[in-house]
């Protein structure tokens, strides 16, 4: 192993849940750009009331390639952040690897769409159990590790614009994502006397399968086969920037940022990286 390379993150551990493909891959990309080791945990198998497929294996596997070809270490770890055993585990693996643990970025997360009425009770646990209750036991499974290193850290929790504002027909996804926002503020008052900051990161639509899939595309046009071209011009409506969605690594900068010690001082906030979506009042702009 080479010597940590120069970056705002060198010589640290960050630890990726959701980490196989989307934001998860391009915030481990930036991390180790700047200088830190990975660990990557994903379930890598399908989820029941997800509309679209999960990564796979070979996605993890090709993330955890990325990270070496930058001269970075790389863990990658098959586990469900609905097993509080499964991830103290891999935080066990991750310190026996790496010997420390620094940035925690729970991030892992599903999407679906039902009218808040029509949804079944299964669709709604899932997504609670997955988005909130497994955000929760990452950071429990993880954050003692930050304690016991005594170097402080960073942990950050992906929400959404979901988690700010309400939309329809995701009352169980916006639901998970405002409880980030809680728990956020709350880990952030009990960890902060062991120098460990905690915030909370707001996409708005994010270039990744999560948002390019037939089942959002009919979300947003209402056509049972939608055009991806009429989705997008829906979603660049939504934003007081002309833009439909922002790439993934412009969510990695901010969680970069936020892991960095230029925000050293920085705990407890909800950061929008959302083009304006939730500005209460935009101009119009001109289509395409």
């Amino acid at each position: 192993m080479s010597a940590p390379g120069p970056g705002r993150l060198a010589g640290k551990v960050a630890l990726v849940t959701g980490g196989a493909r989307g934001q998860g891959r391009s915030h481990a990309v930036r991390f180790a750009e700047e200088g830190a080791d990975v660990v990557l945990v994903d379930l890598c198998a399908p989820v029941g009331s997800a509309p679209y497929p999960m990564a796979g294996p070979a996605d993890l596997e090709q993330t955890v390639k990325l990270v070496e070809d930058l001269d970075r270490r790389a863990l990658a770890v098959r586990a469900d952040v609905r097993d509080l055993a499964a991830l103290r585990a891999a935080v066990a693996d991750a310190l026996a690897a790496f010997g420390r643990l620094d940035v925690v970025v729970a991030n892992a997360g599903i999407a679906g769409y039902a009218p808040a009425l029509e949804m079944d009770e299964g669709t709604w646990q899932e997504m609670i159990d997955i988005n909130l209750t497994g955000v929760w036991k990452t950071v429990r499974a993880a954050a003692p590790a930050l304690v016991d290193g005594g170097r402080g850290g960073s942990v950050v929790l992906t929400s959404s614009v979901a988690g700010l504002i309400g939309f329809p027909n995701l009352a169980h996804y916006c639901a998970a994502k405002h409880g980030l926002v809680g728990l956020a503020r709350v880990l952030a008052v009990e960890l902060a006397p062991h120098r460990i900051r905690v915030n909370s990161v707001h996409p708005t639509n994010v270039d990744t399968d999560m948002v390019q899939n037939p089942a959002i595309h009919r979300l947003f046009t209402g056509a049972a086969d939608p055009d991806p071209a009429a989705a997008a011009a829906a979603m660049r409506a939504m934003h007081a920037l002309p833009i439909p969605w922002v790439d993934p690594v412009d969510i990695s900068n901010a969680v970069v940022w936020l892991a960095s010690d230029e925000a050293r001082y920085v705990t407890g906030i909800a950061l929008p990286v959302d083009g304006g979506m939730t500005a209460p009042y935009t101009l119009p702009h001109a289509a395409g």
